[in-house]
């Protein structure tokens, strides 16, 4: 039996979840959540994961099947999908995996470097650093210490900053000496399917999407997990915004506008790092009967 892994992936606000149920039921197939944040079962609100509706449609696995305080990585991810593809192939040719992180893709169809997993020790260090030294600070650390990676890492970005020097710390290594970047093959086929719409649709979208998280209760639901903002989980559009805004530092229309904002930047974000990768299939979430003749012809 030829096994298959079709692939759905697009920027938030595209339309990923209705297309996948479909695509779901077309194929007999459950789904694969690929969100770094959709995992967390404290934030379903601003993380846009599938309703309970929508999960007794298709049955979804990586679905707040995770607590806020417990790590979890894009390695892991790896580890844990494929095991649970091993057991789905048995007894299914072919699997829908959806989302929109990109590392998480990643991992599954290609695999990601064996980056050593840093310990508690050091992490809870460099943590205390970031907040009494700065971001700054670290980044020039970080220049001095791995050049290579300092070229290319998102220097406004903390998580990548702390994380590789996390790695100089604790090996002694550089963390490019770990980024190796090979491919890894794969016991089943990829089928690669990208979902994209005109800019200005996909900007009324994502605004329109931030004011139906907030009337179904996405200031609430930050509320709750607002002592726990520290986590890095909760580094994330939606929530760090509306931090700002109990901190009494913003309004909350300044709050909603930099979600709106920030969300839009990170759907250019994504579309950059999907538009890198030529196995994919482009179409307009409209588009559904020839998704589902590409995915027939080509399973």
């Amino acid at each position: 039996m030829t096994k298959t892994l079709v692939v759905l992936v697009g920027p938030t606000g595209v339309g990923k979840t209705k297309l996948a149920l479909h695509i779901a039921n077309h194929i007999a197939s459950p789904i694969l959540n690929a969100d770094s944040r959709q995992i967390f079962k404290e934030i379903p609100i601003g993380t846009a994961a599938p309703t309970a509706e929508q999960q007794a449609i298709a049955k979804h696995f990586f679905v707040g099947n995770h607590q806020l305080t417990d790590y979890y990585s894009a390695a892991l991810y790896e580890q844990d999908a494929l095991l649970l593809l091993d057991k789905l192939f048995l007894s299914h040719s072919r699997v829908l995996l959806s989302g929109g992180s990109m590392l998480y893709i990643d991992a599954v169809t290609k695999g990601i470097d064996d980056i050593p997993t840093v310990d508690d020790t050091t992490r809870e260090r460099m943590k205390q650093r970031l907040k009494d030294e700065g971001l700054p600070a670290l980044v020039e650390e970080l220049k001095r210490k791995d050049p290579e990676h300092y070229a290319i890492v998102d220097r406004n970005n903390p998580r990548r900053v702390v994380h590789a020097l996390e790695i100089c710390e604790m090996t002694g290594q550089t963390y490019t000496s770990f980024r190796k970047n090979n491919v890894k093959q794969r016991p089943f086929n990829i089928l690669k399917i990208g979902l994209n719409r005109p800019r200005e649709e996909l900007y009324e979208r994502i605004n329109q999407r931030v004011l139906d998280m907030v009337a179904n209760g996405l200031i609430d639901e930050a509320k709750r997990v607002f002592p726990m903002r520290n986590l890095n989980s909760l580094n994330t559009v939606g929530y760090k915004e509306l931090f700002e805004h109990f901190d009494g530092k913003i309004s909350l229309e300044e709050a909603i506008r930099r979600i709106q904002s920030n969300t839009r930047r990170y759907m250019r974000k994504q579309l950059t790092w999907f538009k890198r990768d030529p196995e994919i299939h482009w179409f307009h979430p409209d588009d559904e009967q020839q998704i589902l003749q590409l995915i027939d012809s080509q399973t």
